[in-house]
């Protein structure tokens, strides 16, 4: 759909850096004692939202109501809506975080909210007292999910905003031109001051395709999320923001392999990275830290329950595969869901996302062994009679920076070490699969590193 794709926009600019450190600087790994070269490190809240590892996105927007970019607020009305079934469909997949649109491309507000005659409180719905944003924060935290929140801040239909750059392009709401521009400004500036308020501390902020920043005309976005949501991660945030995350040039899930950590400074003022190369890919060595999030939708571009209903939903040997290739790549995943205009998440829909939690679960449940270690070298013995191995997962211990560059993994055999794989990128998390393998041990073999491996967990399953 068009009002869901950064794909125009972000065919060939792509996801933004953040400030290493805390205080959006870069420095030595660990405090103050350097024992290789200068590192970019993760922030706290960027280790935190690592180790989450799986999010779930809800696409519900007043769109799927009717036709038109921005149709009447009358239409919006879900009689069944249930957040609660929403967050059980999460839970069952295994997502840790859950991210809403609170304000798509429309500019329809699903919260309560005077800023401008466009939202729940124009509709029919609840009798024009209904808060969506509320509802889905309050049932999130229930469920022990962290909440988040979708605020579009570059396009709003209704206020004229019709471009993928946050500028008002043609006549809306304030009329059009810099008096237009600048009320749209102060509009985002007041989004964001409501939702980062009045719903509690969120852990995630999608600014889907940028922000414009004040000095050409864009929202003070910066300053509001450090006064009021300061541990947040921010999705394509403000340039200067400290826990950016970037887009990996797709929606399909799949992070290429090597997709580092860490990137360049960003080429443009809204926090975009134009550079092909690296839109995907980050950059090792690179000096700001700007992990990659892999999200995709149940069906091919099937973001709102309206969009693509005739394209069949990825299969679970699909899903699987996107699991290995985001998560076992260095990323999240996170994975979309799209609620009727009744509310509820389809009872079909319910029932994947259950078999895939249960399939990700299942190729873990047989953990063989696990060790954590340091320098070039660390060994995996294989207890007695545990049978052959066919997956191993590496992690490196990233408070500390990405330092592995290139390695392999070895199997001892019959008293005879055998190379089973070579890599580069290990980060926050690597999965590797291999063929059955009547291990011994299992043997990770550092040969190029920016500095000293540090091993957070090294294991080996059979499934």
């Amino acid at each position: 759909m068009e009002e869901m794709t950064r794909r125009g926009f972000l065919q060939s600019a792509f996801a933004a850096g953040a400030y290493a450190a805390l205080g959006g600087g870069f420095g030595y790994a660990g405090g103050g004692v350097c024992d290789g070269p200068s590192l970019a490190l993760p922030t706290p809240v960027h280790r935190r939202w690592a180790d989450m590892e799986l999010g779930m996105f809800y696409h519900y927007d007043i769109t799927i109501f009717g036709k038109g970019r921005a149709p009447r607020p009358k239409i919006y009305n879900p009689a069944k809506l249930d957040t609660d079934q929403w967050m059980e469909a999460a839970k069952a997949y295994g997502a840790k975080y859950v991210v809403l649109t609170a304000k798509h491309g429309a500019g329809f507000m699903q919260w309560q909210s005077d800023i401008y005659p466009y939202g729940v409180k124009q509709s029919p719905w609840r009798g024009g007292k209904g808060d969506l944003v509320r509802d889905f924060v309050n049932s999130a935290r229930k469920y022990g999910l962290l909440p988040g929140l979708y605020v579009a801040m570059h396009y709003n239909w209704f206020l004229g905003a019709r471009r993928s750059n946050g500028r008002v392009s043609s006549k809306g709401y304030y009329g059009y031109g810099e008096e237009a521009q600048k009320k749209y400004s102060q509009s985002c500036e007041a989004v964001l001051n409501e939702l980062l308020t009045n719903y509690g501390e969120l852990f995630e902020i999608w600014f889907d395709g940028g922000v414009l920043p004040p000095e050409e005309g864009g929202p003070r976005a910066l300053e509001i999320i450090e006064r009021l949501q300061p541990n947040a991660i921010l999705f394509q945030g403000p340039k200067e923001a400290r826990h950016i995350i970037r887009w990996i040039g797709n929606e399909r899930g799949v992070a290429p392999y090597p997709c580092w950590a860490t990137g360049r400074d960003v080429t443009q003022s809204n926090g975009i990275v134009e550079s092909r190369s690296e839109k995907c890919t980050g950059v090792p060595d690179g000096r700001k830290w700007m992990p990659g999030e892999c999200d995709v939708p149940l069906r091919p571009g099937g973001w709102l329950c309206k969009d693509h209903p005739e394209r069949p939903y990825w299969t679970m040997e699909q899903l699987m595969e996107k699991y290995d290739c985001s998560v076992g790549r260095n990323c999240n995943l996170i994975l979309n869901a799209a609620p009727m205009p009744d509310g509820l998440v389809k009872e079909e829909e319910m029932k994947i996302y259950a078999e895939f939690g249960r399939r990700i679960k299942g190729r873990y449940a047989n953990k063989l062994a696990a060790t954590e270690g340091e320098g070039e070298k660390v060994e995996l013995a294989i207890p007695s009679g545990a049978g052959p191995v066919n997956q191993a997962i590496l992690m490196e211990r990233i408070e500390r920076g990405e330092r592995v560059r290139e390695f392999t993994l070895e199997a001892l055999c019959a008293g005879k070490w055998q190379e089973i794989y070579k890599g580069s990128c290990i980060g926050h998390k690597h999965i590797v699969r291999f063929r059955e393998t009547p291990a011994e041990r299992l043997r990770l073999v550092v040969a190029k590193a920016a500095a000293k491996p540090l091993i957070r967990d090294f294991s080996a399953y059979r499934n």
